[in-house]
């Protein structure tokens, strides 16, 4: 299977070879992230934003701030290590970007996976049975998704809580609305066909119909949206965190180093755009492979 894999992976396009090594990296960081980080995820290492490799402007006005020129001129960097520079608290940004791809990317996995699950049970289950079960179900859904996405989850972790599990089932029910109408609707087509009014016939039973012969034959779309829904939930609880209610401190998340280290900008250190940077090119990764997977369902021909 993995040897098939690179096959395919060597024909595709260059967008889709280079999200797929765009994702390769977050994994190594994702699996790894204890190994390669320099120093421990919370650990002080040094001054209040000082800079990585590149030089500061220790300007007169920046000394005067008391910005990261002069934590440079009062503390050590650590024999160079820091190669990313230091946080708003002074811990090394490296290390905390790799444990915040781990913290990132997990949550963002099991709230899809999650999601996913809700939806495509709830969609097939409503085309498969069709009646009230259907109408019930669809205006439910209907019901959610008439409040915006954002504004609902603040509201509910507003009162909930922000710990981890309560943040994970709230997502998750709020972005299974979204699978809910693709699964429904492709599941409608394929319940409709030939060989699954046979199995009817048979007297299959309705986990039959709709995990043996509905679902592969929907593959191809959900697998596709699953990395679109990814992208989704990634930015979200990125978004989440820079508001303050999504992963909490002392936790590295990408989303909330952004708000962090947004001040370190002014002293002309730009240590806010590295996760910024870190969750866009997650996110296009992701998007160009999702497209070429859809593009190879659908059968049409890739460009290079």
């Amino acid at each position: 299977m993995l040897s098939s894999l690179l096959r395919q992976i060597r024909k595709a396009p260059w967008s889709a070879r280079l999200g797929f090594l765009i994702i390769a990296i977050n994994l190594l960081a994702f699996a790894f992230a204890p190994q390669l980080a320099p120093f421990e995820e919370t650990e002080i290492i040094g001054g209040v934003w000082e800079p990585g490799f590149w030089a500061a402007d220790c300007s007169e006005e920046a000394l005067s701030l008391r910005g990261p020129c002069w934590s440079q001129l009062n503390h050590s960097r650590v024999d160079g290590k820091a190669w990313l520079g230091t946080d708003h608290l002074g811990r090394d940004l490296l290390s905390r970007m790799l444990y915040g791809a781990r913290n990132s990317i997990s949550i963002a996995l099991i709230i899809t996976a999650l999601s996913f699950f809700i939806g495509m049970t709830l969609g097939f289950l409503a085309a498969t049975m069709h009646g009230w079960v259907d109408q019930l179900v669809s205006r439910t859904v209907d019901v959610m998704m008439a409040f915006p996405t954002l504004i609902f989850a603040l509201i509910v972790l507003s009162v909930a809580g922000t710990s981890t599990p309560v943040l994970i089932i709230v997502i998750a029910l709020l972005d299974s609305t979204r699978v809910f109408r693709l699964s429904r609707a492709v599941a409608l087509d394929i319940e409709a066909t030939e060989y699954v009014e046979v199995a009817r016939l048979r007297g299959e039973r309705l986990s039959w119909l709709m995990w043996r012969e509905i679902l592969p034959n929907t593959l191809p779309p959900l697998i596709a949206e699953f990395g679109l829904r990814f992208c989704f939930v990634f930015l979200f609880i990125s978004a989440l965190s820079f508001l303050g209610l999504g992963l909490q401190p002392p936790t590295a998340d990408w989303g909330s180093m952004v708000k962090e280290n947004a001040g370190a900008i002014t002293f002309g250190v730009y240590t806010a755009l590295v996760p910024a940077f870190a969750i866009a090119f997650v996110t296009i990764g992701v998007n160009m492979v999702a497209d070429w997977f859809l593009r190879k369902a659908a059968g049409l021909r890739d460009e290079y």
